[in-house]
């Protein structure tokens, strides 16, 4: 009974399954899908790359949804939830921007086997990335580290490990165009709706 309880709450609920879906859709696609395919393609041995990814993703999104929180905890005021609105709405322009990469961009840490490379490779590729970004809005936007970073980790997992075993077949199957446009509209609806609350517009 804990664990529904949990997570259809007021606070976990919205930031987990907001997050989930945000990150899911913005990584299809995404320069960190392309890592993931490359690396299976390099190493093909698709478990250690799934959980190279999935620590990768644990560290990364928790250090990123804590400088979200962190900075909604000291920042508090509406000139700054006026930011993480318009950075939502930003995200959305970005979202729509395809992604590229290229074998040569890839960090090549030779020595370690496939599990380390990847975490490697994918912590550090994620650095800037839109899906970072968005994590650290959206702690920003939930004020709460660990429901963020569960549902940015569950979405991450979710486009990644088909990529993983399936390559770039799921590229090619995938509308891409559709799946950017969705998620650029989801941004969109959480910017401008955290603008409208800021504003008063929803009473």
């Amino acid at each position: 009974m804990f664990v529904p309880a949990l997570l259809t709450s007021t606070l976990f609920g919205p930031a987990l399954f907001t997050s989930t879906a945000v990150v899911a859709l913005a990584e299809i696609g995404d320069k960190t899908q392309l890592l993931a395919i490359l690396l299976a393609t390099r190493f093909k041995r698709p478990w250690p790359i799934v959980a190279g990814i999935f620590v990768a993703t644990l560290a990364n999104h928790f250090l990123a949804a804590l400088v979200g929180e962190q900075a909604a905890a000291f920042l508090d005021g509406r000139w700054f939830r006026y930011l993480i609105a318009a950075s939502f709405i930003v995200m959305a322009g970005w979202t729509l921007i395809p992604d590229t990469f290229e074998e040569d961009d890839a960090p090549r840490p030779s020595r370690f086997g496939p599990f380390a490379a990847t975490a490697i490779a994918f912590f550090l590729v994620e650095m800037g990335d839109k899906t970072q970004i968005a994590t650290i809005a959206l702690g920003a936007r939930y004020q709460s580290v660990v429901p963020v970073m569960v549902g940015t980790t569950i979405g991450m997992m979710l486009a990644n490990v088909p990529a993983v075993f399936l390559g770039n077949a799921i590229i090619k199957r995938v509308p891409l165009d559709v799946v950017r446009g969705i998620a650029a509209l989801l941004f969109l609806v959480i910017g401008l709706w955290l603008l409208a609350q800021t504003a008063g517009w929803l009473g």
